[in-house]
């Protein structure tokens, strides 16, 4: 009976030792597995994790002017959990924060983690950290951790070169690379190159004491890594010409974009309004977006690229070379301003009449070109309007109008060009070339932007080809540009048919009755065209394609001012200053350079 009672004792004793062993393995593996709240504790109390950010490639004009580069700055860092009492308002005064900008800062690292370091205040700057960080062993919980910003040296190219801002959630999701408080590119070539710009993060180990001062490397740097630095972008943008081009229109809205037509190089892409990229550096970043976004003028719209207008008369060209091509005109064939034929669209200039192709290119003849397309739409070679129709649209899209280019300009607008299905919709299958008449001239549902205006010169200029446009000229360290920058891209018109064409914007400069003959410039043989487009908004929008030198273009560019009348009043001049300064390095015209630059477009010549 006593054996059996001991017996029954034991087990039970054994059972709840059993019990409370398991609950402590239990409780240990909790612990030290699943929950690593105390294990972080206790390494933070000894050891902090340093992100080594990165230095972020810096970027440079083709002439080797930095466009962007770093300043030092530090982010405040925090670890909740280690945060003790100590005076708050002391505190805010150091950092020059109110108490409940303190208190929601503190929150959010506490929403986030209360034992992982987060950041409560970023960019700070490298004279402010020397201040602060002398008297940081007062406040537990926080340290600083060493970062940069970026830097314009010079006010130009805003919307060319982008902005820098702190990641947040989808782009954390959608890249396991970057963490809380990280920063990526938001906008322009920063986001466009933004995994060759930004390098790849390194790590470093300290031990710290109880007073959170640092007190040397863990195990000798045995588990650093270092950071490897971005990669340096040389741009194809001229800084020199950017700069000028936004000077010329300053005060005026409107666009300027010139292109290297022998590489498809963006020389300059200019839209104004605009903004001093610094403006969207630092703390300040959020405030002046705000600002921007509510400035009536609109300086965060990239009118170079998403800016949609009518051709006008700069569209005369490539009906012409259209027809040319298939035969529907050659350069002698003529037509007259007067009779049935002609009236549909009126002539706005006095000129001889009937006339032939150059005559009628001189002279921006409206009836012409009207003629000129209908005989496009009724050629033999095709069944019906419809499917000569169908050859034109394609055509088009071959001169890089109505389809984006696809490069590494960001958010550019196609454009339009109306296809036969939208017209087979608007008119119920019931159409033919009258009811389809303003697209003989540029007007209509045409739309093209700035950028595509640039690439039409450049096709003229090179007589019947062009690369793709594109920001980038090369990758430091990278011997290959990507294959769509290089890929010489044809328009499907021969290139013969094109010498009547340069030959009519060579007589813009050159004729006797040429629209921009007073702006042409002394030594440099160059082609033009200028567009009055109707704007049904208010005042004609002023236009002027050309290209320079007229055998061997350098330079290709479309200038557009809206609101501002005939193009030959303001978009030529200020197209003629730009060439001049990148041919020549400067402008031997002083008193129509100081006109364009002090006066605004809306005032009388």
């Amino acid at each position: 009976m006593i054996k059996r009672n001991l017996s029954g004792r034991k087990a039970v004793i054994l059972f709840i030792f059993s019990t409370i062993a398991l609950i402590f393995i239990i409780k240990l593996f909790f612990l030290q597995v699943v929950d690593h709240s105390y294990k972080l504790s206790s390494q933070n109390n000894v050891l902090r994790y340093i992100t080594q950010y990165p230095s972020r490639g810096k970027i440079l004009d083709r002439q080797g002017k930095l466009l962007v580069y770093n300043e030092a700055a530090f982010d405040l860092l925090v670890i909740p959990q280690q945060v003790k009492a100590f005076d708050t308002n002391k505190f805010c005064q150091l950092l020059a924060i109110e108490k409940a900008d303190f208190n929601a800062r503190l929150s959010k690292a506490r929403n986030y983690s209360r034992y992982r370091p987060s950041v409560f205040l970023e960019q700070i700057s490298k004279e402010d950290y020397g201040y602060i960080a002398e008297k940081l062993y007062h406040f537990p919980g926080f340290y600083f951790q060493a970062r940069t910003l970026r830097h314009y040296p010079q006010p130009i190219a805003a919307h060319v070169l982008g902005d820098v801002g702190e990641v947040n959630q989808r782009n954390i999701d959608q890249d396991p690379y970057y963490k809380s408080g990280d920063y990526f590119g938001k906008s322009g070539i920063e986001r466009f190159y933004e995994k060759e710009l930004r390098g790849s993060k390194g790590l470093k180990i300290v031990m710290v004491d109880v007073y959170n001062r640092e007190k040397g490397s863990f195990q000798e740097g045995r588990y650093d890594t270092m950071p490897i630095a971005g990669k340096d972008l040389v741009l194809g943008l001229d800084a020199d010409l950017q700069a000028y081009g936004e000077a010329l229109m300053q005060n005026r809205t409107g666009s300027i974009v010139a292109i290297e037509p022998s590489s498809g190089e963006i020389l300059s892409l200019i839209t104004s309004p605009s903004f001093d990229p610094n403006l969207l550096v630092g703390r300040v970043r959020g405030q002046n977006y705000k600002a921007l976004q509510q400035d009536s003028l609109k300086p965060l719209i990239n009118r170079a690229i998403s800016g949609s207008y009518p051709p006008g008369s700069t569209f005369k060209m490539i009906n012409a070379l259209t027809a040319l091509n298939i035969g529907a005109i050659n350069e002698h064939t003529e037509f007259t301003c007067q009779g049935k034929l002609s009236r549909p669209i009126k002539c706005t200039h006095d000129h001889k009449s009937p006339l032939a192709l150059l005559e009628a290119m001189e002279n921006s003849c409206n009836p012409y070109f009207w003629n000129t397309f209908r005989n496009i739409l009724y050629s033999s070679k095709f069944k019906d309007h419809k499917e000569a129709y169908d050859y034109w649209f394609e055509t088009m899209h071959k001169f890089g109008l109505g389809v984006a280019f696809n490069t590494d300009i960001p958010f550019e607008l196609t454009g339009n060009i109306p296809s036969r299905a939208y017209f087979d919709k608007l008119y119920r299958g019931s159409w033919n070339a009258l009811t389809v008449r303003s697209l003989s001239i540029g007007q209509g549902e045409i739309l093209v932007t700035p950028l595509q205006l640039a690439n039409l010169a450049v096709i003229i200029g090179n007589k019947g080809f062009y690369y793709k446009p594109h920001l980038l000229k090369s990758i430091v360290g990278d011997a290959n540009l990507p294959e769509t920058y290089i890929q010489k891209i044809e328009t499907g018109v021969s290139s013969e048919h094109f010498e009547i064409v340069k030959q009519s914007m060579l007589d813009v400069f050159e004729g006797d009755h040429g629209t921009a003959r007073y702006y042409k410039i002394e030594g440099i043989l160059a082609g033009g065209k200028t567009g009055t487009v109707q704007n049904p908004h208010g005042d004609d929008h002023s236009m002027f394609i050309a290209f320079a030198p007229y055998d061997n273009p350098k330079i290709a560019l479309a200038v557009v001012v809206e609101n501002a009348g005939y193009g030959s009043a303001w978009a030529a001049p200020i197209a003629t200053l730009m060439i001049e300064r990148y041919l020549k390095g400067e402008s031997n015209r002083p008193a129509l350079e100081k006109r364009m630059i002090e006066t605004s477009h809306n005032k009388a010549l």
